[in-house]
């Protein structure tokens, strides 16, 4: 279990240092490719016949089939770096887990969207686009920000807490299988007509699946943004149900509960409704304070891995 906490520390250090690897060896998107190859033979053609059973029960075998081929992966990185001396096995899980958690790439992706905010109102809309499924066209700059927020805040638990999460009960399968079924939700996951397919029924088994692998770590992500200020989010609960989503409400809610500001998708949601719209300097603090709870979460983690260990050797 030392090993599993130096790795931890080491792979959030790589992050910090180097961000993320090159496309063609990022495991993530080796997932995503599987899973754009497999949803294009699971999800019906829109305007085909409606149709409930083939499409569902198809996309949770392809789903299935990905995650065998995670879990035998990261199973047999697992096993060869347990053969390993302590510095070299916490080296190559460190290396393995980097790739599941991506923290300075989304902190860097949401000041990006500020920085082009600053050239122009489009150029701001532009790089949103990358971040976010929804239309960014008739955005204003505050919704823009809003939905930078946003995304800042729910990609917290998904691209680091939930992975460290499910890493810390049961190490790299557990991340691995954890980053393989957000990715899915992610991609199937939206029900309704995408790139001429029909998803209404071949991706809920990625989104119930995607919903509860994240319950718990979403609220955890919640509390560590309130400890990242030291200060808990009156009406938390409240806000957080404000949201269609289970899970992702309780980040958003909280950062936007912490920051004082009024975050929303237009004709969705809207959380903390009595905020003020959202400055460039609530960017700021939001990426900083998403940093501190990272490191909240590093000591966390380190601790309750620690814990588990002593229980388990008595």
């Amino acid at each position: 279990m030392l090993a599993a906490v130096a790795a931890l520390w080491l792979a959030l250090a790589i992050d910090a240092l180097f961000g993320e690897p090159p496309v063609r060896w990022h495991p993530v998107v080796w997932m995503g490719r599987y899973l754009g190859w497999a949803g294009r033979h699971v999800a019906p053609m829109a305007g085909a016949p409606a149709r409930r059973s083939k499409p569902f029960f198809g996309a949770a075998l392809a789903w299935w089939i990905g995650a065998a081929i995670v879990l035998m992966a990261a199973l047999v990185v697992a096993a060869l770096a347990a053969r390993f001396p302590f510095v070299l096995a916490a080296a190559l899980v460190a290396v393995a887990l980097k790739p599941l958690l991506a923290w300075r790439m989304l902190r860097d992706e949401v000041q990006a969207v500020e920085a082009a905010l600053d050239s122009s109102l489009e150029a701001g809309r532009a790089h949103l686009a990358r971040l976010v499924s929804r239309d960014v066209r008739q955005l204003s700059a505050a919704e823009v920000r809003e939905s930078a927020i946003e995304s800042l805040a729910e990609n917290l638990n998904d691209s680091v807490v939930a992975p460290v999460f499910w890493f810390v009960l049961f190490g790299l399968p557990g991340a691995a299988l954890y980053r393989y079924a957000n990715t899915a939700d992610a991609m199937w996951g939206y029900p309704g007509e995408r790139d001429g397919r029909n998803w209404q029924w071949a991706g809920k088994w990625a989104a119930r699946v995607d919903d509860v692998l994240s319950f718990v770590p979403a609220r955890i992500t919640a509390l560590l943004l309130a400890l990242a200020v030291w200060r808990w989010p009156r009406g938390l609960g409240r806000e957080a149900r404000r949201t269609p989503s289970p899970n992702s409400g309780w980040p958003m809610a909280a950062m936007a509960l912490l920051l004082g500001v009024r975050l929303g998708k237009p004709g969705v949601y809207v959380l903390n409704a009595a905020g003020r719209n959202p400055t460039a300097q609530d960017v700021e603090d939001a990426a900083a304070g998403g940093t501190r709870a990272v490191l909240w979460l590093t000591a966390v983690a380190a601790a309750v891995a620690l814990v588990l260990a002593w229980f388990g050797s008595h």
